[in-house]
């Protein structure tokens, strides 16, 4: 099932999700729908809290964002409760857009390596170093169980410059091509 993406403005994205077990109710349908509204919204990652619920889980699948040379190295992945334990490598820069901030792509520094603690779809527990993409995607999603978007990446100055589109997201004044929930 396509569920809604909650935008920008909106309280679930600001607050901090907590970790869950294999116990919690219906964790399998709420991993396929994330995965089905993330590839209806062309998405390459999803946060459990852009679709109102504020637990430890998102996904990721990079194969769009590879080019044809390095399609090997996507990854499409599930992560639940994940900590990330280092971060290393150079400062990459790259132009990030989100599913929860439509219309809005900006320029944003991470680092282009990172180790990663998780459990899977099947709560069984990795340590794994994901580097590229994939661990750029890593960090953007891992933002949103934290209640952070991209846009705390971003300069003073850029924010002030944002404010009218990011007051649009919030207001409903955007309406992106797939299912959103704002404030309301």
């Amino acid at each position: 099932m396509i569920l809604p993406v909650f935008v920008y403005g909106n309280p679930i994205l600001r607050k901090e999700s907590q970790e869950i077990t294999s116990h919690y109710p219906d964790i399998q349908t709420i991993i396929s729908d994330m995965y089905e509204t993330m590839y209806n919204a062309k998405g390459v990652g999803l946060a459990a809290p852009q679709v109102g619920l504020s637990i430890c889980l998102f996904i990721i699948d990079t194969k769009e964002m590879e080019d044809d040379k390095n399609k090997e190295n996507a990854v499409r992945q599930t992560f639940i409760n994940p900590e990330i334990l280092e971060f290393a490598g150079e400062n990459f820069v790259f132009s990030e857009g989100c599913l929860s901030v439509p219309e809005i792509h900006e320029n944003v520094t991470r680092k282009s390596k990172i180790i990663v603690r998780y459990e899977d779809e099947n709560f069984v527990e990795h340590i794994k170093t994901f580097e590229g993409m994939p661990a750029r995607v890593i960090q953007h999603e891992y933002d949103h169980l934290l209640g952070k978007t991209f846009i705390e990446h971003l300069s003073p100055l850029k924010k002030t410059l944002l404010k009218r589109k990011l007051n649009d997201i919030s207001s409903g004044k955007t309406t992106p091509f797939y299912k959103t929930k704002g404030n309301r």
